[in-house]
């Protein structure tokens, strides 16, 4: 007997998702609650269950087909006794909730368009040109709305679409997923933010030194819960002390209210690099932890994130950003916001250089900080100052990190 499983309902004000990778191919025997198919939403990752023991006989959605929740994703035969109404199917968050994007709490859909067949993106673009989408007729298969349609509605021309013939040796790698979704968060942060950028050079003699005789003292404790520092802690230590006394960087702009709301708390996100993509876990209260506690819960995060085990709750939720590739960090960068915050901090490598001190030439361990900023909330000399206090944290670290100096 055929058994049809709809998508279920994984979340408030989820009206469908992304099928991001099939766990099951068709003629495959799954067993009840056997992880059949990630669901990518705007929320998050998910890995859905096999709500029944059989076999799959067709699966209704190709990967990087979006499938609005109530429709059947997946027809399974199954014994006759087994074919009784199926209970909610539990949905558990998979390794792959690391691939999670940061979307924002406003993307979600809400009760009276979740009828309305559109991507999160369209969506957003509907409320965001103040176009009701319920009267949008959509163009695109089985009646969806797309963002061109969104565009029409609202009198505007349609970007040109582009094609790209195929040659010898080419390989074409379906855009979807978790990069499809990075892609989704900059383009709506570009064209959202007016971006302006601002670079200061930073001398970490000091600090380089400072850091050298913190990881000797590290390396002769008994058990350290850290046994080395890099100088990531010492820069987000440094940017929290700095948020705490220019607020108007920690925030974000509610468009719909007219209100910048700044936020009570330094929870820093710190873009990462992993295998599927820029993953941002958050240190939350950075402000309030030393050095060796925010060493220790990076650490702790890097390892969840770039195993795909972070958890929702340790990817969502900074109030600021910073970006940094380490010893690959090259010289400047203009860093794209992490929507919907106001800022985010580019740091970028210490390298050995020649400066000028007094009337002299010295060599210098010598880094630049490069932030991109919102124009329409913070104005270039605010962001100016607040670098400036970053700057002279990381010149003069003793105040950073006394057990060192």
């Amino acid at each position: 007997m055929l058994f049809e499983f709809r998508l279920p309902d994984i979340g408030e004000g989820i009206a469908e998702g992304e099928v991001v990778r099939w766990l099951v191919k068709e003629g495959d025997a799954v067993q009840e609650d056997q992880p059949i198919v990630e669901i990518m939403t705007d929320k998050a990752t998910v890995e859905i269950p096999s709500p029944r023991t059989g076999k799959v006989a067709k699966r209704m959605f190709s990967e990087g087909q979006i499938c609005p929740v109530g429709k059947v994703l997946i027809a399974i035969e199954v014994a006759e006794a087994a074919a009784a109404a199926a209970p909610a199917a539990a949905v558990t968050a998979s390794p792959a909730a690391a691939t999670e994007a940061r979307a924002p709490s406003n993307n979600g859909v809400s009760t009276r368009d979740a009828g309305v067949l559109a991507t999160p993106a369209t969506r957003k673009l509907a409320r965001d040109s103040g176009i009701d989408i319920r009267e949008v007729t959509g163009t695109g298969p089985a009646g969806r709305v797309t963002s061109d349609d969104v565009r029409a509605h609202a009198g505007s021309p349609a970007p040109a679409a582009s094609t790209t013939a195929a040659g010898d040796g080419d390989t074409r790698i379906p855009f979807r997923g978790v990069r499809r979704k990075i892609a989704e968060r900059m383009v709506q942060s570009k064209h959202t933010a007016a971006h302006f950028t601002y670079v200061e050079e930073i001398d970490c003699t000091d600090l380089v030194a400072l850091r050298e005789r913190a990881n000797a003292k590290l390396a002769a404790q008994a058990s350290p819960n850290v046994t080395k520092l890099s100088f990531l802690p010492f820069i987000v230590k440094a940017t929290a002390a700095a948020l705490v006394k220019f607020p108007q960087l920690n925030a974000t702009l509610d468009d719909a209210a007219g209100e910048i709301i700044q936020r009570g708390h330094r929870h820093i996100g710190l873009a990462t690099a992993t295998d599927v993509g820029l993953i941002v876990p958050v240190v939350r209260d950075a402000d309030r932890l030393s050095i060796v506690e925010i060493a220790a819960e990076i650490e702790r995060l890097a390892g969840l994130t770039r195993e795909g085990k972070a958890s929702r709750e340790e990817l969502t939720g900074s109030t600021f950003t910073i970006t940094s590739l380490g010893a690959l960090g090259g010289l400047m960068a203009t860093p794209i916001i992490n929507h919907p915050e106001i800022a985010i901090l580019g740091v970028h490598k210490i390298s050995k250089r020649p400066a000028v001190r007094g009337d002299s030439i010295v060599i210098r361990d010598l880094m630049n900080l490069s932030i991109s900023v919102d124009h329409r909330v913070v104005d270039g000399y605010d962001a100016a100052r607040f670098v400036a206090e970053i700057k002279a944290a990381l010149e003069a670290p003793a105040s950073l990190y006394p057990e060192a100096a």
